[in-house]
């Protein structure tokens, strides 16, 4: 087979890159993607992340760990990564954060020109659809439907008034001209129309819709074993389909949007990478690019939990059973209830010390308890709340464990592995919990899991120690820049090797202050100029408009999209 760009990953990246490109009738598009079709129940209603985020079993889910962690007592990290189309934004809690606007000032200053927040904010905006409307700040007419929560639980407010008791005030847009305060967040998630209260991945925001295309291939169930170099030039990939090796050839371009684990070990198994381990595998050097797999930063995140008598939260049990058949009835007429939930409804972006210039501390206030990543259940009810260190000062990397393409890559994020980043957890910690005693949460509080009896800072250490992971937002493993130890240049170009770029979230160079799948969307929104050229904003969103069915760029903008395709809502929801 033979395209005119071959795309590896049908994730965040990897789904916005194929609809924009395919939106041209003049050139073929071949997205390759390892896992299903995303478009399952499970997928489609927001609640079923509880049933695919554990791995257990792996349902559109990579569901990795790390190598042990010395910052974590020795335990080893889970690390879902979403397999079907739609990557992460399939399995993820849908919440729709930019960062910061410095965050992306820092990349400009730092060598990637283009990359200021002046100057991708219009590709925020183009990607995004927010029922708010169009302003300054946000695009009203984009494929990534933007949505107020469908119906959020009455203790987030509560949550945010006991932010407010705590001095924390509130913030009812965290991707306005503040970031700071407390708040309930907007999420990815189609409002109005046939599937309104469905999740809005980017697949159902942009590739679904684009799939009856003649030029657009998606090959689903298709596994990518290396890019097919001829010297220093990609051609193609080397897959494995339905039991059988073959190469997609590519006349034009090769773009891996594997997200930070897959496409640093993609680049590895196709001999691209530190010689030296690359060697270790016995792979041959075909280019040495010493900053692959390098970088690796997450935001290391910890958890407080209550179990509460409150019924109306999600839980476990006879009553959380009647409560979740009830809900469901519900959002299959309506779209609303708690089957559309985010479950972290609320959050808060805080500073540990008020001269600060930006927030260095996320939270994250869920409706449920959540413990080991809800691969670990608690009969009852119960709320949480996480906090996470946004721009952690340790790294990891991503290496090989053999040179297997279908082994899992060795995850090493070195959690916790500075003082500093120790120091500042500790600190979101104290306030967390601060937020949770507050008397607006009273009435919900029942008992407090794990740290009730921890009281000193050397308990609370423990604590954390001994429980905190990932929060999902890995980045950084094929970094953008001009520096010695850059894989990509700032059009993502990987240094040395013509026509191959890396679009998704491994080309961050630093991690963002917040949560990362609108970043990754934006960056292929950017992408997609640099490779079929550029187009204005309004050909963009005259794109967005048009039918599936037009022969020209057509049908990203995802709510029209969706209720064409869809019949009624309770039909469009059968099988939940």
């Amino acid at each position: 087979m033979e395209f005119d760009y071959v795309i590896v990953g049908g994730g965040s990246g990897g789904a916005t890159l194929a609809a924009r490109l395919s939106a041209d009738p003049a050139v073929t598009v071949c997205l390759v993607e390892a896992g299903g079709d995303g478009r399952g129940i499970l997928v489609r209603a927001p609640a079923g992340t509880v049933a695919m985020l554990p791995g257990r079993p792996r349902i559109n889910n990579y569901a990795y760990q790390t190598v042990p962690q010395p910052g974590l007592n020795g335990r080893r990290g889970y690390q879902p990564r979403g397999r079907c189309l739609g990557g992460s934004s399939a399995i993820n809690a849908m919440l729709y954060v930019r960062g910061h606007r410095d965050d992306y000032d820092d990349w400009a200053q730092a060598g990637c020109a283009g990359w200021s927040f002046d100057e991708v904010l219009p590709y925020f905006k183009r990607a995004e659809g927010n029922e708010r409307g169009e302003s300054t700040l946000h695009g009203a007419s984009g494929p990534l439907q933007v949505s107020e929560q469908q119906s959020p639980r009455p203790i987030t407010e509560d949550f945010v008034r006991a932010a407010a008791e705590c001095g924390i005030r509130r913030n009812d847009d965290f991707n306005g001209p503040e970031q700071e305060g407390a708040g309930l967040y907007q999420v990815t998630q189609f409002h109005g129309g046939a599937r309104n209260g469905e999740r809005c991945s980017a697949a159902a925001a942009y590739l679904h819709p684009a799939m009856t295309r003649p030029n657009l291939t998606v090959l689903t169930g298709t596994q990518a074993l290396r890019v097919v170099l001829q010297d220093k030039r990609a051609t193609g990939v080397e897959v494995l389909r339905g039991g059988t090796i073959e190469i997609i050839r590519a006349h034009r371009e090769v773009a891996l949007c594997g997200g930070a684990f897959n496409s640093p070990q993609l680049l590895m198994l196709s001999g691209i990478g530190d010689p030296a381990e690359l060697g270790r595998h016995g792979i041959a050097v075909r280019h040495a690019l010493p900053g692959v797999g390098q970088n690796l930063q997450d935001h290391t995140d910890f958890i407080l939990a209550y179990a509460s008598k409150d019924t109306d939260l999600f839980g476990i049990g006879a009553k959380a059973g009647l409560n979740l058949m009830k809900a469901i009835l519900e959002w299959r007429k309506s779209g609303k209830g708690l089957v559309a939930t985010p479950f972290a409804e609320g959050g808060a972006f805080i500073k540990s010390s008020p001269e600060l210039p930006r927030p260095d501390l996320q939270l994250h206030f869920v409706i449920a308890i959540t413990d080991d990543h809800a691969r670990k259940l608690h009969m009852g009810f119960g709320f949480s709340c996480h906090v996470c260190v946004l721009r952690p000062k340790g790294r990891g990397d991503v290496r090989l464990d053999d040179a297997n393409p279908l082994s899992a890559p060795r995850i090493d994020p070195r959690f916790l592995s500075e003082a500093e980043d120790m120091a500042l957890l500790l600190q979101g910690v104290k306030k967390v919990r601060e937020i949770l005693r507050a008397p607006a949460l009273q009435k919900y509080r029942h008992s407090e899991l794990y740290t009730a009896d921890a009281h000193t800072d050397e308990e609370l250490t423990q604590q954390i120690r001994s429980r905190a992971d990932t929060i999902y937002h890995p980045v950084g493993t094929c970094k953008m820049g001009v520096d010695a130890m850059a894989v990509v240049d700032p059009k993502l170009r990987v240094h040395g090797i013509e026509n191959l770029r890396v679009v998704d979230a491994s080309v961050m160079p630093t991690l963002i202050g917040g949560n990362t799948n609108a970043p990754t969307i934006m960056i292929a929104e950017r992408a997609s100029d640099w490779m079929r050229g550029p187009i204005t904003f309004d050909r963009a969103v005259q794109d967005a408009r048009a039918p599936a069915t037009s022969p020209a760029p057509s049908a990203l903008q995802g709510e029209e999209a969706g209720a064409a395709q869809s019949p009624t809502p309770a039909a469009a929801r059968s099988g939940m």
